[in-house]
């Protein structure tokens, strides 16, 4: 088992960042209007980019710092920038692998 934290492209180019327990049962939620808020109007496309960590607090430390990037910063991350980029010092970019 393990947490994951992740982003999802929107309808609108928007980026959702979120996390969860169960990646795929998350992305049918975000998918089908059952999940964030900002999912809820704003259609999910599809997912970009998601990172397993093992436990839960790791998973929502990079959700809280990913979602303090600019779009520009989270669209490098999304095109295969490394995470210490943007989070050297902020997290342990270590504890985190990246599985999308």
């Amino acid at each position: 088992m393990g947490y994951f934290t992740y982003m999802i492209r929107c309808a609108d180019n928007s980026i959702y960042t979120g996390m969860t327990n169960n990646l795929e049962k998350r992305l049918e939620e975000h998918m089908s209007k059952k999940g964030a808020k900002y999912t809820k109007s704003h259609d999910a496309i599809k997912i970009e980019i998601a990172w397993k960590s093992k436990d839960k607090s790791s998973a929502c430390k990079l959700e809280y710092y990913i979602k303090q990037l600019t779009k520009k910063e989270k669209e490098d991350l999304i095109k295969k920038e490394k995470l210490s980029t943007y989070l050297k010092g902020k997290v342990d970019c270590r504890k985190y692998r990246k599985i999308k």
